[in-house]
């Protein structure tokens, strides 16, 4: 009997779809709204601390843990803006982005047979994050037919066991763009304390809230700071997500993080600062910009005939394919290749594929010019599918 050589967990997952949509973008020369990265420039200032930490010799390993400098500037933030303040040394540990971060979270806590928490529809990292660290998940499902995706309480109730170890939030919420209530967290902060779980909080998208949404991290409830893993990078507040530095805040450092990959880049850490220093201002005016992206591309879609669900921070748009396709994977290679607009299956966030068949994702972070090529494209599609029926 010929020898596996590969081991049983990967087979647990396949290929991102996200980057799978990517990849048939790039050849059929579409425009990318699969996956989530801004088409413009950083800040100047941003690009400028690169370079300077790269010319004044910022080219050697940081501290596994991360540059001092960017850990007390991740320590000031998370005191001004999350509520919550934390030692620098002690809880701050930087990572190759917030995906780095994740893993080497669910690493650190889970061992084989503890279960995790996750709300569906989910970041399509969160699956096989939980497979790998030996998890088994549990799901509470955000309602889709509700505005505010809401999930029952009892399903969350249910979901807890002595078996729990973990539960998964992220808010604002990729796909939806869901944002987590303070009585909705309260409802999570109470099991967590009532099963002795770690709360794990991707927060990512934390200042790209709309309609005058507020963030709550849940670190800043009461006696969940102890027993809380924040998740964050400067990735998508800044505009670099190829730059990969995210980092944890949490009650005791991640030691799996130094045998995953050392450090995140040196250079990079040290402009990082520059990012999180930026003035107040600059998070209200990035919101701003995105809830004015996202007013567009709701208007785009409602126009080409879809029927998108507003959300509420992020900058996703969830929306059913309506008359157009009752398969979402067939249809999202249909736009990708007929019309040159890449966009993620619904499916792709859901355990059960069929959850998710009537949904496709949009990403929005793109110049205007950009946006206005995607309505040009998709104006075209009523009359190419009517002719794909015939």
């Amino acid at each position: 009997m010929a020898k596996r050589y590969t081991a049983a967990r990967v087979g647990l997952f396949t290929e991102s779809v996200i980057r799978e949509m990517t990849r048939l973008n790039n050849l059929y020369h579409g425009v990318n709204l699969a996956q989530g990265f801004p088409d413009f420039d950083p800040p100047g200032e941003l690009l400028d601390a690169a370079a300077k930490a790269l010319r004044e010799g910022y080219n050697q390993y940081a501290i596994t843990w991360g540059a001092p400098r960017l850990r007390q500037a991740v320590a000031e933030k998370f005191g001004w803006y999350n509520g919550v303040n934390v030692d620098p040394d002690l809880h701050v540990t930087v990572t190759c982005g917030a995906t780095e971060a994740m893993m080497a979270t669910l690493l650190a806590i889970i061992d084989p047979g503890d279960e995790v928490v996750i709300f569906e529809p989910f970041y399509e990292n969160y699956g096989p994050d939980a497979a790998l660290s030996g998890a088994t998940p549990r799901y509470v499902t955000l309602h889709l037919d509700d505005p505010e995706f809401r999930f029952d309480p009892a399903d969350l109730r249910d979901a807890f066991s002595a078996k729990t170890k973990a539960i998964i939030i992220n808010t604002p919420h990729n796909p939806t763009g869901k944002v987590f209530s303070r009585a909705e967290l309260e409802l999570v902060a109470e099991q967590c304390r009532q099963h002795d779980v770690v709360a794990v909080t991707d927060e990512v998208y934390e200042h790209l809230l709309y309609d005058g949404r507020q963030h709550v991290s849940i670190a800043a409830l009461p006696g969940m700071a102890e027993r809380t893993v924040t998740i964050n990078s400067v990735s998508k507040t800044y505009s670099v997500t190829g730059w990969r530095v995210g980092w944890t805040i949490s009650p005791a450092s991640l030691r799996a993080h130094d045998f995953l990959t050392v450090g995140a880049a040196a250079p990079l850490q040290e402009a990082a600062v520059t990012a999180l220093r930026m003035s107040r201002q600059y998070y209200v005016d990035l919101a701003a910009l995105y809830q004015r992206k996202r007013d567009r591309m709701l208007d785009i879609l409602r126009q080409a005939g879809f029927r998108p669900i507003v959300p509420s921070g992020a900058y996703y748009i969830m929306s059913e394919s309506g008359e157009f396709a009752q398969d979402d994977v067939a249809f999202t290679q249909f736009l990708v290749k007929e019309i040159g607009v890449a966009t993620v299956p619904g499916s792709s966030f859901f355990h059960q594929p069929r959850d998710g068949r009537r949904y496709i994702r949009f990403a929005y972070p793109k110049q205007d010019p950009t946006l206005d090529e995607v309505a040009r494209r998709l104006a075209r599609l009523p009359r190419a599918v009517e002719k794909l029926k015939r």
